[in-house]
């Protein structure tokens, strides 16, 4: 059995921290290199206080992919699109788990990483619930013509839509573009209060505490109605098992593969 060597970014956050052990536990991964800006330059191990693992934390991803077959970005919204590039640009597999990338972002990384013959998998959630839940999504709007998307997170998340959600909205507009009953320009009030519009769809952001992450489809037909939702709980737990398979996939693929759920369907 190959094995591959892996580089954490964000691994001293609230989701590296889980992938740590499960990364150097895995008897067919590696965990070589990690990247956390507070700690650079100490062992990941006695960065989480934890006994010394053998792996170099460093500051930037740039410095940390010697070696490296595939990283695993946890970072933030400001810093992701630079990893990724770096990486890609290097042959360097890539598994993006941080919200923040739009459509646009995703398709200038889909051109580099198939002009270097890289795989890049990125979910804006990696828990096999979501992938279901997106799954199911998609199948409604090849039959179903209204939709809208309400997207839930913590108080102080400071991107929208969460990346569940703008996921969401962009593969459902790769399907079809919901009908309006009435057209946003035409409103008579603050157009705001209709939510905004992403690949098509409506998505409305709450952001209030007990939040964790949930993501919410609604499709409407005259006298009935299908919600498809999704909950997080306070735990990164449920991220760590589609990470890993993302992980073990990345390195056969070609250009961006977006949502855990096509990965699993589809990927030969």
């Amino acid at each position: 059995m190959d094995t591959l060597s892996v580089c954490l970014a964000g691994a001293t956050g609230w989701t590296g921290r889980a992938l740590v052990p499960a990364i150097a536990g895995a008897p067919d991964l590696a965990l070589r290199s990690a990247v956390s800006r507070s700690t650079a330059g100490r062992d990941l191990g006695e960065a989480l206080d934890g006994e010394a693992l053998g792996v170099p934390v460093h500051g930037s991803v740039a410095e940390a992919l010697d070696g490296v077959d595939v990283l695993v970005d946890y970072t933030s919204a400001t810093a992701v699109k630079g990893n990724v590039m770096a990486a890609v640009r290097a042959g360097v597999a890539v598994v993006v788990g941080t919200s923040g990338l739009t459509g646009a972002d995703f398709a200038e990384i889909d051109a580099v990483a198939r002009e270097r013959s890289v795989g890049v998998v990125a979910a804006g959630n990696f828990s096999l619930t979501a992938a279901m839940a997106q799954a199911a999504a998609a199948l409604a709007a090849c039959h179903l013509p209204q939709w809208e998307i309400v997207d839930y997170a913590s108080a102080g998340k400071p991107d929208v839509p969460s990346g569940t959600a703008r996921e969401l909205a962009e593969r459902l507009g790769e399907i079809a573009r919901p009908e309006l009953g009435h057209p946003i320009e035409t409103l008579h009030g603050p157009q705001e209060a209709r939510g905004a519009t992403v690949a098509g769809t409506q998505v409305h952001s709450v952001r209030l505490p007990s939040f964790v992450v949930s993501t919410e489809v609604v499709f409407g037909l005259p006298d009935e109605r299908l919600t498809i939702r999704h909950d997080a709980g306070g735990s990164p737990e449920p991220y760590v098992a589609g990470t890993l398979i993302a992980v073990r996939r990345a390195p056969d693929l070609v250009g961006v593969w977006r949502g855990l759920d096509r990965l699993l369907l589809d990927a030969p």
